[in-house]
């Protein structure tokens, strides 16, 4: 190039790199909330006050009672990369702190009417610096309490266009809010208020715990259907609470994931819940409040501007703990480990044969002391018309192994539709029989594969089944899970096999369509984890869905005893296609309904 006028690249004016960075920082006022709220909590903070009007768009306010600043460190914030959380390069890869970019500050500074009022504790008077869409018109002494106090009116004044794309002001509080609800979960032992347009919505006293947190912020029905999880693999830590299966719904707006007590989330923490959480029809999520503790120099938090996202260094360990904390909560009965404990404690007991009284005798639980339940029916001589509600009596036998989500049931009815209706000590369950069977196959299946122990069915007239060659090899190529299961197959032909004997489980079901049915999912499934244990699963759940459409009409005895095989159910409340077992309507439920007291 001849001159320097022909010069293609050129440095950027100060107050246009930082309108550049405030687009990657600064999205929305719920930006800036979020940013001035994490400076807020590394200044050690033990109490925050949000103030918000026009849904930020007029001010956000974010006040701290944390280690505050003198006038060299207010007016230093102001510059770009400017930050008290890092070092030097080797830092980066140990970042504990929230914040530590230096970007923040300036960046909202430079977009709005900013001011900053702080003291150091100890000092005798602070600083209030204001700042004019990125310029400093004025530095003064002022008396103010120890932390700091900043003040942001008029997000974008002087950018238009990125003030036209700001939704209406309730949206722009709703993000705001969805960031207090996470910092406050996050951080429990820092007390947490929120007030809009100069009304207090939200005061949240600094908590023991994130369980006590959760049950402010939420409030106790949400708190009561949450299991708590805790597992540790590989330097990996996993806390929090997970809500019970049967009563997850098809959202994701109640997931909160921390990341070292920072809100983030990466794509090997939605594998793992995806994984280890039973799956939903519709592809239902629960809601969850997770926490993962994991040193700092094995998650990089550098590599979103806004860090909502985070990389690990062993997504293996992440997915592992995640996996483990999960399904051993889900695996436990409600009783065994919900958060706030239901009216009965579980008892350890087991379901007995129908008693043969003449007189109606109350079913009593053996823990002591109780409330008596109502008393039930007396027990007809003959077997009822399918519809006709018959409710049976079942005693408590303490002493048993065996672990079941209700400390005593009684089963009352099955309605015309298929349903069966059974009373427990905390409130009435409508189950869905064919779903019911296909659990306790599908886990039955899955003991039987670990032991190698199947009962089978020796057919009386062994049948063929001719396959395509892709599904005679998938067939072929699984055969050892599935002889493990009882099936009894040779070839016969060319990509034919011959079954001799079945699952006992399965009997009266068509053998040669279980078979199609495990091809189809064998070419439709992948590897969840190592080793064969995924096509053990895969089969089992193959196998139990051919239940689906069987026809299910069964006696009292019979669905009494299907419901005590479900109890004994690692998880119970949903099929191995993912549709809910069991709808539960607790007692408080109940009398809220009815506005009893």
């Amino acid at each position: 190039m001849n001159s320097n006028s022909d010069n293609l690249i050129r440095v950027l004016p100060l107050h246009v790199a930082n309108k550049i960075a405030a687009g990657e920082v600064v999205e929305r006022p719920a930006s800036v909330a979020k940013e001035l709220v994490e400076n807020a909590i590394d200044a050690g903070a033990k109490s925050i006050r949000i103030a918000i009007a026009d849904g930020g768009r007029k001010l956000v306010s974010v006040q701290d009672d944390g280690c505050g600043m003198n006038r060299a460190d207010a007016l230093l914030s102001l510059e770009r990369q400017a930050t008290s959380k890092i070092l030097d390069v080797d830092d980066i890869e140990k970042i504990s702190t929230l914040g530590f970019r230096g970007e923040a500050i300036p960046s909202i500074a430079s977009v709005s009417r900013f001011s900053i009022t702080t003291r150091r504790r100890g000092s005798d008077e602070g600083t209030l610096v204001k700042v004019n869409a990125g310029t400093v018109v004025e530095v003064i002494a002022a008396g103010c309490p120890p932390g700091t106090l900043v003040e942001v009116r008029d997000l974008f004044c002087n950018v238009p266009a990125r003030k036209k794309f700001l939704r209406s002001a309730a949206t722009e509080e709703s993000h705001i809010k969805s960031i207090f609800t996470v910092s406050a979960i996050a951080h429990p032992d820092i007390a947490f208020s929120l007030s809009v347009d100069g009304r207090e919505v939200h005061r949240l006293s600094a908590a023991n715990n994130a369980k006590d947190r959760i049950l402010d912020i939420f409030g106790k029905d949400f708190v009561s259907e949450l299991l708590p999880i805790e597992a540790t693999c590989n330097k990996v830590k996993v806390t929090g609470f997970i809500e019970r299966p049967n009563l997850a719904m098809p959202s994701r707006r109640d997931q909160y994931i921390f990341v070292n007590g920072r809100p983030a989330t990466a794509p090997s923490v939605a594998y793992a819940m995806r994984e280890a959480y039973p799956r939903r029809a519709g592809d239902a999520r629960p809601a969850a409040v997770i926490f993962i503790e994991l040193p700092p120099t094995d998650v990089d938090v550098n590599v979103h501007p806004t860090k909502r996202e985070v990389r690990f260094r062993n997504n293996s360990s992440i997915k592992e703990a995640i996996i483990t904390a999960i399904e051993e909560a889900v695996s436990l009965k409600p009783q065994e480990k919900s958060i706030i404990p239901p009216p009965v404690e579980k008892a350890s007991c087991t379901i007995v044969q129908p008693l043969e009284r003449k007189t109606p005798t109350p079913v009593v639980d053996l823990i002591a002391p109780q409330p008596t339940p109502p008393p039930v029916a007396t027990p007809v001589a003959s077997e009822p018309p399918q519809s006709a509600p018959v409710a049976m009596e079942f005693a408590i036998e303490p002493d048993s192994t065996s672990s079941k989500p209700w400390a005593w049931f009684k089963f009352l009815a099955q309605t015309d539709s298929g349903y069966l209706l059974i009373e427990t000590d905390a409130g009435v369950v409508t189950v869905n029989p064919q779903a019911a069977r296909e659990r306790v196959a599908f886990e039955q299946l899955l003991a039987t594969g670990a032991t190698k122990k199947a009962t089978i069915q020796n057919l009386l007239i062994p049948e063929t089944v001719q396959m395509s060659p892709s599904d005679f090899a998938r067939i072929k190529a699984a055969l050892p899970a599935i002889t493990a299961m009882g099936f009894a197959l040779e070839e016969f032909g060319h990509d034919t096999y011959k079954i001799d004997a079945v699952p006992q489980l399965i009997g009266g079901i068509s053998p040669g369509a279980v078979l199609a049915t495990i091809a189809r999912d064998l070419s439709e499934g992948s590897v969840r984890r190592g080793g064969d244990r995924w096509r053990e699963e895969l089969i089992a759940k193959s196998i139990a869905r051919s239940f689906a459409g069987a026809s299910v009409k069964m006696t009292s005895e019979g669905a009494a005893k299907l419901i005590e095989e479900l109890c004994s159910c690692r998880m119970p409340y949903v099929c191995p296609r993912g549709k809910p077992v069991m709808i539960f309507t607790s007692t408080r439920e109940l009398n809220r309904k009815f506005d009893r007291t």
